[in-house]
């Protein structure tokens, strides 16, 4: 095989010499400046013939060159152990690229499994690409999305990151880019390591272990290892900004009067006192406070009227407290890699790994109350109301803080182990290689909930008028009477589910040159694969929900099984034609093209049958220092089974406002509501949390159709001869998505069916009659394909490694993103369709925008910069980082209505106030490491500081976030973090 002359053949060796040095941080590989003497040329190309050709993710072809038509960041073995983490996603996830919402071990509320998910592009997780090596990895059974943490770090060699979409070469999922991490090889000798951390807060404690060996023969080589880590959570009541639930208020009241924006401790509306709906016949008489809603007296017993008084913010449950800013993981791994050569031409192989992560995470105290299937007689010994309490009367809600906090355990195992054969061959008098592959993927997670309140026993001691009935009475409005306590802590009841992913994948490709022009070799590859993917579910029958009332018999935190599976079968090509070469103006011109197809298998009434994906590249060296790069491509998403099958599992969003309140005309929104324009929705105005049903497609009577769109990206790489050691980089991209599948968040499916979108209107249930006419009962929050997604921006890269001094070594760089827009439309073409802008902004919790946005904590956020630096110095056996993180200023709220949800709630009316604002600065992290290396011992000693400032994140309050009062996906909540480690190689 031949290869072209390019100098950037020669800068594969340079950056590969100098990795151990340059990807301290999270570098990006570049492609450093070289001698333009003759002699300097003719040396390179005659090394550049001997370098063994590579893949570089985003193409199949095998290349001398490192830098191509695809963008890709580097973030090398070196990186990940300088960076203190025990785990790959902490890492990944700070990249500039990675934006939007996503989960790690700070998220307590909507996490809690010890998981890291990372998305590309603010597009989320789910289409973000993980692949092992070029192969797919299955995808977790706690939230269906690959769990980076699960990969073994003593496994890497480095993580690269294609930050283009990629439906083309690796199908499916690959529209915001993709993460393929690649393992270690060739590995002589065995390793020791040791770590502990704590933070400057004396909490957070974490301790690693690990032992890799390795060895290389002539014929085979293999490698193996074990790790161990832990890290102990953090309680919320640790830190300062997350001990209390601090809400914002304000704004023009119902009555037109107008409060002043302010701050409060509060919380939810079920407190520990009560939230007791009174009749009107009773307000302001027997004792009873003038007023709707009233809580218990602390210390009353409830036995008259006069042991209540109205219910305030004061009464609202500060459940923060007691969650977690740092969830409590254990982590185990064993992995293993090895080849055997039979002969020159065929090799057998073989790699994989285990893992088993154990987490957990803490809420506050159940919820009690009619929405949750509770339901008090009115006959109970204890009702002094005269009235029941059920969903279709008068409103009881409860904390029930007697029966203690919940949590939940769960035990993650993956096996992750593919295996096959290849070789190579030769054709067309060119070189050929070939891989025959099997892969095999399995993600189970067992799960089990501790202190939920069962409800039929509870129920049933409400229902008991008399002990003298064999039964003894509960007193539900004073749960602090030590009989009652009792009584709720024996009704609460632990359960157990169980979920199990598995993935299994067939593969034949084959690459090589088919012929040679004047300015190289045209080479294609080409292969075939099948997939198969499952997903099936056993859940608690206590757990398991009445889909017609939304709860179970353990209360609010129900779910349902699930069982699916489909296959799919593809075939592609990637053919490179390298078309000039060495002319006046044009050092090289590269062109690529490849087309992937695909054939799916049907998704119960979601059929996505065939689809077509597309890719061109192009290379362009007018000169040896400048490569200019473009690529436009086709890429696609299929609905996977969760999407299709997803059962009906409890869900409580918040809603901002109800479009329905102060309604005087019908609408199909508003079935039950009083037309006569005193509606007021109860949840809205309290900011509390309302029932909701998360579903798949199928269950809401919806079909799904595939993503599909368009992906472009123009940059240039430019190293200077005249600056040796300098390399500069832009990147220029867009993204647009069609049919985008969501988890539609209930405040959408409100105000889609509210403007025009039918298809949403039966998934909202109210109270028709009653006193709570109007109120939602519950919203069914289905996945379905909504409206368009836009995105786009510039990547900046820069790497400069120092001229030598006697005093060291240096290399620095920074990498940036600027986005540009991101921009949702929920219905384009018709009157009901809302673009959000979200370039800048906070798409706040229980937003239209936080709904519709791929959240995985809750909130989305979108700064228009994300940067990180760093400088590394080396010395002899000493070497030393200063790394920053950088997060742009943003705001929640805009002057335009159109663009953004509003952060302050109005006073009693539930409706945003028009034009208020939050900013918020930017976010800069330090963090500093130093090691040493005692040759004579074979013993490195590394100890750094993350988060040297002690910088805090930013306060975004409770109602307008699910964790914290801020955003557990984008800053860190743990503060200042000191680590050691000590390694020992043989």
């Amino acid at each position: 095989m031949k290869y072209g002359t390019s100098k950037l053949s020669s800068a594969v060796r340079l950056a590969l010499s100098l990795g151990a040095v340059i990807a301290v941080g999270s570098t990006a590989t570049v492609a450093f400046a070289q001698d333009t003497s003759a002699q300097s040329q003719q040396a390179d190309q005659s090394k550049a013939k001997q370098l063994e050709t590579i893949t570089v993710t985003g193409s199949h072809i095998r290349r001398v060159d490192v830098e191509t038509s695809n963008p890709v960041v580097t973030i090398d073995s070196t990186a990940i152990r300088a960076s203190g983490k025990l785990t790959l996603g902490d890492l990944v996830q700070s990249l500039p690229a990675v934006t939007g919402g996503n989960v790690n071990p700070q998220v307590n509320n909507g996490g809690g499994t010890g998981g890291t998910t990372v998305g590309l592009r603010g597009l989320g997780a789910q289409r973000t690409l993980v692949l092992i090596d070029g192969r797919r990895i299955v995808n977790n059974a706690s939230n269906n999305l690959v769990d980076i943490n699960s990969i073994p770090t003593d496994m890497v060699d480095r993580i690269e990151v294609l930050t283009d979409g990629a439906s083309a070469i690796y199908g499916s999922d690959a529209i915001g880019g993709v993460i393929n991490v690649i393992l270690k090889k060739n590995y002589n000798g065995a390793m020791l390591s040791a770590q502990y951390g704590q933070s400057g807060h004396g909490d957070g404690a974490s301790k690693s272990y690990s032992a890799a060996f390795g060895h290389t023969s002539d014929s085979w080589d293999i490698m193996g290892g074990v790790a161990y880590n832990q890290t102990d959570g953090i309680l919320a009541s640790r830190r300062k900004f997350s001990k209390n639930s601090v809400s914002i208020s304000g704004g023009p009241t119902s009555s037109g009067s107008y409060t002043p924006v302010h701050s409060f401790v509060g919380g939810s509306s079920f407190g520990q006192y009560g939230h007791i709906q009174v009749p009107k016949s009773l307000q302001g008489t027997n004792g009873f406070p003038s007023c709707g809603n009233v809580a218990l007296n602390a210390g009353a017993s409830g036995a008259s009227g006069s042991d209540y008084h109205c219910f305030g913010n004061s009464d609202k449950y500060n459940y923060a407290s007691v969650n977690l800013i740092d969830t409590p993981q254990k982590r185990t791994s064993v992995w293993l890699k090895g080849d055997y050569k039979f002969n020159d031409h065929l090799t057998a192989y073989v790699e994989g790994y285990h893992n088993k992560t154990t987490a957990s995470f803490q809420l506050a105290p159940a919820l009690l109350g009619v929405a949750y299937g509770l339901v008090i007689p009115q006959n109970n010994p204890y009702n002094i109301f005269g009235v029941a309490f059920d969903p279709t009367h008068n409103d009881f809600r409860l904390r029930a803080v007697s029966i203690g906090n919940r949590q939940a355990d769960s035990k993650n195992t993956t096996d992750q182990w593919d295996g096959g054969l290849k070789g190579d061959f030769g054709l067309f008098n060119q070189n050929w290689t070939w891989d025959l592959n099997i892969d095999y993927g399995r993600s189970a997670q067992d799960l089990t909930t501790l202190n939920l309140p069962n409800m039929n026993v509870i129920n049933a001691d409400l229902a008991c008028t008399s002990a003298s009935n064999g039964c003894t009475p509960l007193n539900i409005f004073n749960q602090f009477d030590p009989a009652s306590s009792k009584t709720l802590r024996e009704a609460a009841r632990p359960a157990y589910s169980r979920t199990l992913n598995t993935q299994q994948v067939y593969t034949l490709e084959a690459n090589g040159g088919l012929f040679d022009l004047p300015a190289g070799t045209v080479q294609l590859a080409a292969g075939m694969d099948y997939r198969r993917e499952t997903v099936s579910s056993h859940i608690d029958p206590l757990l398991t929900i009445d889909p017609s009332t939304g709860n179970c018999i353990l209360g609010s935190q129900c779910s349902s099984p699930l069982s699916g599976s489909y296959n799919v079968k593809e075939g592609y090509f990637e053919l490179f034609v390298p078309v000039l070469a060495n002319l006046p103006g044009v050092q090289s011109l590269n062109v690529t093209v490849g087309d992937r197809y695909s054939s799916y298998s049907s998704l119960g009434s979601s059929r996505i049958g065939n689809t077509n994906n597309t890719k061109f590249a192009i290379e362009y060296h007018p000169i040896s220092d400048l490569l200019l790069r473009g690529t436009v491509a086709t890429v696609f998403r299929a609905p996977n089974v969760a999407d299709v099958f997803g059962s009906p599992i409890s869900d409580a969003p918040l809603l901002k406002n109800d479009p329905c309140n102060g309604a005087t005309a019908a609408n199909p929104a508003c079935v039950g509501v009083p037309l006569n324009g005193s509606f007021v929705n109860t949840d809205v105005a309290l900011g509390q949390q309302i029932k909701a049903l998360a579903t798949g497609a199928q269950y809401a009577g919806l079909a799904l159709k595939p993503e599909k769109g368009k992906s472009f990206d123009f940059g240039l790489v430019y190293s200077p001869s005249y600056v040796d050691g300098l390399s500069l980089s832009a990147d220029f991209w867009h993204i647009y998505i069609n049919d985008t599948i969501s988890a539609v968040g209930a405040q959408t499916v409100l105000n889609s069916c509210y403007d025009g979108l039918t298809q949403f209107c039966p998934l909202i249930s109210r109270f028709t009659s009653g006193v709570n006419a109007g109120q939602i009962n519950q919203i069914i929050e289905p996945t379905a394909n909504l409206g368009t997604t836009t995105t786009g921006g510039i990547d900046f890269s820069t790497r400069y490694k120092v001229p030598h001094f006697s005093f060291g070594d240096f290399v620095v760089g920074i990498d940036a993103t600027y986005l540009k827009y991101y921009n949702q439309q929920t219905a384009p073409g018709t009157a009901a369709n809302v673009t959000f802008y979200d370039a800048g902004h906070l798409a706040p919790y229980g937003s239209p925008q936080a709904a519709t946005c791929p959240s995985g904590g809750g909130i989305c956020l979108f700064p228009r910069w994300r940067g990180q630096t760093f400088v590394n110095w080396t010395m002899g056996n000493w070497s030393a980082s200063w790394r920053t993180r950088y997060i742009g200023r943003f705001q929640n709220g805009s002057l335009s209505p159109s663009q953004d949800t509003h952060p302050v709630a109005n006073n009693g009316g539930g409706s945003p106030i028009p034009g208020q604002v939050f900013k918020y600065g930017a976010t800069v992290y330090h963090d500093i490491s130093f090691g040493y290396n005692f040759e004579p011992y074979h013993t490195r000693v590394d100890v750094g500081v993350n988060n040297l400032s002690d910088k805090q994140p930013p306060f975004l309050y409770a109602n307008n976030t699910l964790n914290a009062n801020t955003d557990p996906t984008d800053f860190d909540l743990i503060g200042r973090y000191y680590y050691a480690r000590v390694t020992l190689t043989f």
